[in-house]
């Protein structure tokens, strides 16, 4: 690899790959430490194709969820079975992983305007901005660079577009499915909630078991089968449609209630 070479997008991949380690060795221990993550299904990680892959996943942080995936899909590639134990493994890290993140969001201050260089695709909500209600059009341009980063390797989105539980899919996913037919993999993560603060930064709380759970890649009829289909596909592949409302965690329903309290202290 050249000293200088770029993705699709401008970034410098030595430099992306330094982000990655320091990153990957500042937060380890934020999973297999101070908490611990408990990871299902990793072997499928070392079976995908190197590109046109879409991770679609629950969000509960801002931030913690995705470092989590960069640690468990570098560790699957890297020969480790459902676990992360030893960081050796981000030291030739995968360069071509993106994730989808609020554009507000990753230019929120340095910090976030760092990380971004790690991978992420910065799009403009349609419906939130700044903590209020909008209506705009969708960019364009959005879709068209999570369409270069399915080219070029391997993207992870969180279709409800909100760290809230059980909020709906966003329509903007079943058509990037439909447009790009990428092998969809379904992530269901938790724990996350009670282990760091919203933005998935500050520790919270210690000693929390976390859980990750990779799914099989979702059987998608993507000539014949319709948005709606696929966004209900979608739902339940993560576990997010309202029917899991009914079979709603005990650790799940106390995140809520937090979240909660928390509210109208804020009022």
């Amino acid at each position: 690899m050249g000293l200088f070479k770029r993705n699709p997008f401008g970034h410098i991949l030595f430099i992306k790959k330094w982000l990655i380690r320091i990153f990957g060795v500042l937060t380890h221990r934020r999973y297999r430490g101070f908490n611990e993550l408990k990871i299902e299904g990793s072997e499928i990680i070392k079976n995908l194709p190197h590109t046109n892959v879409l991770f679609v996943s629950n969000h509960q942080t801002y931030f913690a969820d995705v470092t989590a995936m960069f640690h468990v899909f570098n560790a699957s590639l890297s020969g480790r079975v459902d676990s992360i134990k030893n960081v050796g493994y981000l030291w030739q890290p995968k360069l071509n992983i993106y994730y989808v993140a609020a554009k507000e969001t990753m230019q929120a201050g340095l910090l976030t305007r760092i990380m971004a260089y790690a991978g992420a695709i910065t799009v403009e909500r349609t419906w939130r901005a700044k903590g209020e209600d909008v209506q705009r059009e969708v960019n364009l341009n959005d879709s068209e660079n999570i369409g270069i980063a399915l080219k070029d390797g391997w993207v992870i989105t969180f279709p409800q577009g909100t760290t809230k539980p059980f909020k709906p899919i966003r329509k903007g996913t079943a058509h990037i499915i439909k447009q790009h037919k990428p092998i969809v993999i379904p992530i269901v993560i938790d724990g996350f909630r009670r282990s760091f603060d919203k933005k998935g930064i500050r520790i919270k709380k210690r000693g929390i078991l976390q859980s990750f759970q990779i799914k099989p890649p979702l059987e998608i009829d993507y000539e014949n089968e319709t948005i709606e289909q696929i966004v209900e596909k979608l739902e339940y592949s993560i576990e997010q449609h309202p029917s899991f409302l009914k079979v709603i965690s005990k650790e799940e329903l106390q995140a809520m209630e937090e979240l909660n309290k928390a509210r109208r202290w804020e009022y």
